[in-house]
Order: structure tokens, then sequence, then C-alpha cells
């Protein structure tokens, strides 16, 4: 075990030693994506008390847990993986059905988001047990709290786009038209082609991250169009696992739409319904708008 983790070890099994940890039941549990630090106390705990580890890959799970301090015999190790997924969930049942406790985690991050696990959780669930989530790292979440979206119109996961040119193509013209935020997901070897595939979006935002939390982590935001030059720029900006954040498109609003709508609604609405409501209407900004109804109700 690193000594680094001795201490997180013990405050673990301090913080979450009294929480009930059902028998019979499957742990998802969150892994880092790059700092081993991110590691939260409740997992460390649960991956010490489980049965069992399934996971994406049992060498590389074996390394997190021996950094840990929590290393396992093999026969303790499940490979649960893209490949053999349906199959390897009637392994875990069956331990499940002895009244074992079971983890599973994917190679980094939190299972089943462009992850093996989805499959896994599904056949566990119609077999009649419990499965217990313990939140964590996720390169998705990271990227969109630093990427400056508001979230005032949500976000959609697209994870990652299809390898073949055309494909690829055909789902960038989608993307086109979807005026919410989306996050993508690419690796290191595809990131060029990416890159080009997205350039035709033009002057709409992109926010790459680069190594998350890992030690040369880059967050960069530019223009679509500008991503290509951006990444040859310098060899390093193209190693490493990729997050990227399509921010949501400029919604065209006419001039003092947003403003006619409010002077209709206000007289008959509270005036945060009002700014609410005028929002979603004219796809104006809720803060501008807010500001404009305030001028109303004071003028």
């Amino acid at each position: 075990m690193s000594a680094s983790f001795a201490k997180a070890l013990e405050a673990a099994h301090d913080a979450a030693g009294s929480q009930n940890n059902p028998a019979s039941t499957l742990y998802v549990v969150a892994t880092p994506i790059g700092n081993l630090a991110d590691i939260s106390l409740r997992a460390l705990h649960v991956l010490a008390r489980v049965d069992a580890v399934a996971c994406e890959d049992t060498r590389h799970t074996q390394q997190l847990l021996r950094a840990y301090g929590l290393e396992r015999p093999g026969a303790q190790l499940l490979a649960v993986h893209q490949h053999n997924e349906a199959q390897a969930a009637q392994t875990v049942i069956a331990r499940l059905a002895q009244g074992e406790r079971v983890a599973y985690v994917s190679d980094a991050g939190t299972p089943a988001i462009s992850d093996p696990g989805a499959r896994l959780v599904a056949a566990v669930r119609q077999a009649g047990y419990r499965v217990l989530p313990l939140p964590g790292a996720s390169s998705v979440t990271t990227a969109l709290s630093a990427s400056g979206m508001t979230g005032e119109h949500g976000f959609v996961f697209a994870g990652f786009l299809p390898s073949k040119p055309g494909e690829r193509q055909q789902a960038v013209q989608a993307l086109a038209q979807e005026s919410r935020a989306v996050v993508l997901l690419e690796a290191p070897h595809r990131i060029e082609a990416l890159a080009q595939a997205l350039s035709v979006l033009g002057e709409r935002q992109i926010t790459l991250g680069r190594e998350l939390t890992k030690q040369f982590e880059q967050i960069e935001t530019l223009a679509a169009h500008a991503l290509p030059a951006w990444l040859a720029e310098k060899p390093d900006r193209q190693r490493g696992e990729f997050v990227l954040v399509l921010h949501d498109a400029p919604v065209a609003a006419s001039e003092g739409e947003g403003l006619r709508v409010l002077q209709l609604l206000l007289p008959e609405l509270p005036l945060k319904t009002a700014v609410k409501l005028a929002a979603e209407i004219t796809g104006e900004s809720k803060n501008a708008l807010y500001d404009k109804a305030l001028a109303l109700k004071n003028g």
C-alpha cells in the first residue's frame, strides 16, 4: 500500500464503518479517472468489505486496489468486460445468491457510462437482487464543471462518435441541429479525425479537457473551426484521453422579443414565473430577462 493512503483507509473505516452494507448486493463503485486521491472514503470501505470485485480489467484493478492497501487474491477478482458481460453477469448473480457482496468497477470513473456495467446491472436487477451505487469521479461532470456552461438548457451525453468517416460526419450533422450542450469522449488516436469533423460547426464553442485530474491536465475553450490547428500546434496536445463539451448553440431571438413577452406575462404572473416562461419561449438568457423584468417593474 502507498503510505499516503494508510490514513485514508483508516478514515474510511471510521467514516463508513457504521453504515449498512447489505449482503446479496451488487455495489457499483466509481473510481478515480486519473488522480488516485479522488477515491471516496465510502468506496474504500466497501472495496475492503465486499467478498469479490468484478472489474473491466483484473490487472488494472489489482494495481488500483494495491495502491490503497486492498490487494485481492486472484479468485476474488472477476473479469466483466464488454466482450463477456452478459455471460459473466451470471457468475456475479451466482455469488449474490450465496449471500455475497460484490463490487463492480470499470477501469476509471463511474461504471456503465460509456464503460461496461449496464448489462451487468440490468441482469442483477432482473434476477431480483439489489444494486447499490456509490457515486464518485466522472469525466463527464468534471468537464462540464470546468466548461463555464450555465446548464440552463441541459446537456446531451453522446459519448464516442462512430469511427467510420461517413457515419461520423452524419453524427456531426445531427449535432449541428442540437441546441443543447453535448458531451463527447475520444481516444488519442482518433482525436484529430474528430476535430476535423467538428470544425464544420464554425464559431460554436468547444471546451476540450485532456488528461483530466492528472499531472498534465489541460482545459481549453475555443471555436470549433480552430480545434484542428490547435491540436496540430503541439504534439503533446494529442496525447491522453479526451472529453469535449460542445457548448449550447446561441439562440437567435428577434430584437425586443424577450421584452415584448415579459410585457404580456408580468401583469398576469409572478416575476420569476414570467421570466422562466419568457426564457423558454424566446430562448434568451434567464439572467438578461430577469434584469429586463426588474426594469419593467421599477419603471
